[in-house]
């Protein structure tokens, strides 16, 4: 670990009087490739340097204690040999995690796509809450949110939503989102006080660039027609929104969320090319199963992972064993806590494993 660290740091100073070159400057695009490469080996260099820090502390206390006959400057010395040594651990753990194998698509913007599940017209009102749960997230984070396309119903509910979250890092956050969600509780339609179970499902994925998936024209129908919804001035009057159909893989994007006829369909394309690159990343899933079972929630779609119980006011990831008692906060957004327990579990399998192999 500690040969690759070097390598890491050497490679960092050579990035960084490269940049310093008044050439590169005047490249864009090699510029902000070789500042991507120098932010994400920052952490690791910072965490290193520290560490390398440290060791020289321990050094320098050990030799004043075996010189050193002044007992007050013993004394000091044995403080910071202990401070040093705690930290030492830490960092050394830090960098373990820091040097695990990194998600391509970490960095990359994500789309949302929220099914309302088993629950009929209740389903549609949970699906609905977890949309505005993950917009709040969305605003903490100083995200921008962008509706894609939206199946409401007339009471407030939703049968489905698709919307993409614009912000650095947000796929390696919300991936962990990925599966069904079950809501227990009272329906303001139950007159017995009946407990309810109804579920939604969340799929969470990489927004696809243009050179990712090429789309031949001939596997594309597209239909173009009147909006329908509620109020709008261009609702029922032009025909703005726009279906697509991919006949290899039947997926059907309808989008009605702009006035522009262009707009929506650049949207229906940009929603269309990441669902075919998410089923791509499926089968690679797939076909690597020893790697999808070492994560934590981020493969199987079908995976009930949270129950959010309204009678106890509580919420409880299964596949970590977290239960919070603050059901109302987390519906407003305040999820970063599971999102942290989340991936600190996952960063455990995985290191564990690497320990494994090693």
């Amino acid at each position: 670990m500690f040969d690759k660290l070097e390598d890491l740091l050497h490679h960092y100073e050579e990035l960084m009087n490269t940049l310093s070159e008044p050439d590169v400057a005047n490249d864009p695009n090699r510029f902000r490739k070789l500042m991507k490469e120098q932010s994400d080996l920052q952490p690791i260099v910072d965490a290193y340097k520290e560490y390398k820090a440290c060791k020289q502390t321990i050094e320098d206390s050990l030799a004043i204690l075996d010189e050193e006959s002044d007992e007050e400057m013993r004394e000091l010395a044995k403080e910071e040999l202990n401070e040093a040594k705690s930290r030492l651990g830490e960092l050394e753990q830090k960098l373990k995690i820091l040097l695990l194998p990194k998600d391509p698509n970490d960095d990359k913007n994500v789309i949302v796509e929220i099914r309302a599940g088993a629950g009929g017209e209740e389903a549609a009102l949970f699906a609905a809450e977890i949309y505005r749960m993950y917009v709040h997230y969305a605003e903490r984070r100083g995200w921008k949110v962008e509706t894609l396309e939206a199946d409401e119903t007339g009471i407030g509910g939703m049968k489905s939503v698709n919307f993409m979250v614009t912000g650095a890092g947000a796929y390696s956050v919300l991936k962990y989102e990925s599966g069904v969600h079950r809501v227990q509780r009272v329906p303001e339609t139950e007159s017995q006080g009946r407990i309810q179970t109804s579920t939604c499902s969340v799929a969470v994925m990489p927004e696809a660039e243009d050179v990712e998936v090429h789309i031949d024209d001939k596997d594309i129908r597209i239909d173009v027609m009147r909006a329908s919804g509620n109020g709008g001035q261009c609702v029922n009057t032009t025909d703005s929104a726009v279906r697509l159909t991919h006949y290899p893989t039947g997926i059907v994007i309808y989008s009605q969320t702009e006035k522009s006829q262009i707009q929506n369909k650049e949207k229906a394309f940009a929603l269309l090319r990441t669902k075919l690159y998410d089923l791509e990343l499926q089968k690679k899933q797939d076909a690597e199963s020893e790697e999808r079972r070492s994560q934590i929630g981020t493969g199987d779609r079908s995976e009930k992972i949270r129950t959010y119980n309204f009678p106890q006011g509580r919420v409880t990831d299964h596949r970590i064993n977290l239960t919070l008692y603050k059901l109302d906060k987390i519906l407003d957004g305040d999820i970063q806590e599971i999102i942290d327990a989340c991936i600190a579990a996952d960063q455990a399998k995985k290191l564990a494993k690497m320990q494994d192999e090693n």
